[in-house]
């Protein structure tokens, strides 16, 4: 198995196409499970400057729109636009409102002209992208001079109590890969916007058994996308050999699952 403690080497990112097509199946199950989501989005809500209130807000990878209805609230007066790449998300998310339009887009090549937005939204979604540089290369492109980018992804650590249960049964990929902070750090550096603050938190859930866990990840379209990953069905073997190696990390509340999660709020200078 790919050491989620490296860098992510070319390719290792899932196809888009097939993230897509994941998280469009799981719309209809996403918010069942969504605590990790609501409370990430909801800190990185509480990052954004107090004063701030923009004129148009862009809610990148709006999922099934829980923030896209949080942003509608919290800017009333504001213009939003809600934007994902599964088709499926969009379909789930348009009737229940929040923005005044709902898009498929790609966050790598943004359906959106120059200098249009005041914020740029993004909670646990640009971990998908590869190219994370042309990420930011499109918010800074987007964004009005002053505009705000506040962004949570994951980063190296995520899951590694999964990963190192696997790694114990087998050498397949099992777990997704994400990128080292260091990465985030330069790559923002980097972008033309200014930091406000970058940082990352670990969030820790705890589940009764593998099978809560692994069950959440295929509820939520976040379960094993990586090239490299097993095809067919996993042997009862190594099941029984993933749940005794994973029984070493149990903690008094249960199986603990660790994301490192990263918040950013990047500005544009004016």
């Amino acid at each position: 198995m790919t050491d989620l403690s490296l860098p992510v080497p070319p390719g290792g990112l899932p196809d888009k196409r097939q993230v897509a097509a994941s998280f469009s199946r799981a719309a209809a199950s996403y918010d069942s499970v969504a605590e990790l989501q609501r409370d990430v989005g909801s800190q990185l809500l509480r990052r954004l400057p107090d004063d701030f209130v923009p004129g148009r807000w862009l809610d990148l990878g709006c999922g099934t729109g829980h923030f896209s209805r949080a942003l509608g609230e919290r800017f009333p007066t504001s213009h939003g636009v809600a934007l994902d790449i599964a088709e499926g998300m969009l379909k789930h998310a348009r009737p229940l409102g929040g923005a005044t339009h709902f898009i498929a887009g790609d966050a790598e090549r943004l359906p959106l002209q120059d200098s249009t937005c005041d914020l740029i939204y993004s909670s646990l979604a640009v971990q998908w992208c590869e190219d994370f540089a042309s990420v930011l290369g499109e918010a800074r492109r987007v964004l009005k001079p002053g505009g705000v980018f506040a962004f949570a992804s994951l980063c190296v650590g995520t899951l590694f109590e999964l990963r190192d249960s696997w790694r114990q049964v087998d050498g397949m990929v099992h777990v997704n890969r994400f990128r080292e902070f260091a990465v985030y750090q330069r790559l923002c550096a980097a972008s033309g916007l200014q930091a406000i603050s970058l940082e990352t938190r670990p969030h820790v859930l705890h589940y009764p058994d593998v099978r809560s866990l692994t069950h959440e990840l295929k509820a939520l379209g976040a379960h094993n996308l990586n090239p490299g990953r097993p095809g067919g069905l996993t042997g009862r073997a190594r099941i029984l050999g993933l749940i005794e190696a994973y029984e070493q990390f149990r903690q008094a509340q249960g199986l603990p699952a660790t994301y490192q999660v990263v918040y950013a709020v990047l500005e544009k200078p004016l």
